[in-house]
């Protein structure tokens, strides 16, 4: 995933949950179904983080200096996108996000 063009803003901003809960008809679900993408999110985020810095995991004295810096560049790269919360958000409130309920799916054959 490219997080360079997400449209998620960088800082929390207050959220309308009830507004927000109309897709599934519940808050509860809908924080849920948030909270479940961020950590996905998050586990790719800290994957592609450490495949990355895994490249200078083996360094000598005299190149530790020069790899230090792009060490640090990498690191403030992650450091400014948004947290993973947030673009959960905002790809739930642009739906992009897929979810199913397979109790409610139940309910409804079952009826």
């Amino acid at each position: 995933m490219d997080y360079k063009k997400t449209n998620a803003p960088l800082n929390t901003e207050t959220r309308d949950m009830i507004a927000m809960a109309e897709q599934t008809g519940n808050v509860y679900e809908t924080v849920c179904i948030i909270g479940k993408r961020a950590n996905q999110i998050a586990v790719e985020m800290k994957k592609e983080l450490e495949k990355k810095l895994q490249e200078f995991a083996s360094t000598d004295n005299l190149e530790e200096v020069s790899e230090n810096r792009e060490q640090i560049e990498i690191s403030r790269f992650y450091e400014k996108l948004p947290k993973p919360t947030l673009i959960a958000t905002q790809e739930y409130i642009e739906h992009k996000l897929y979810f199913a309920n397979p109790a409610k799916e139940r309910d409804r054959l079952n009826d």
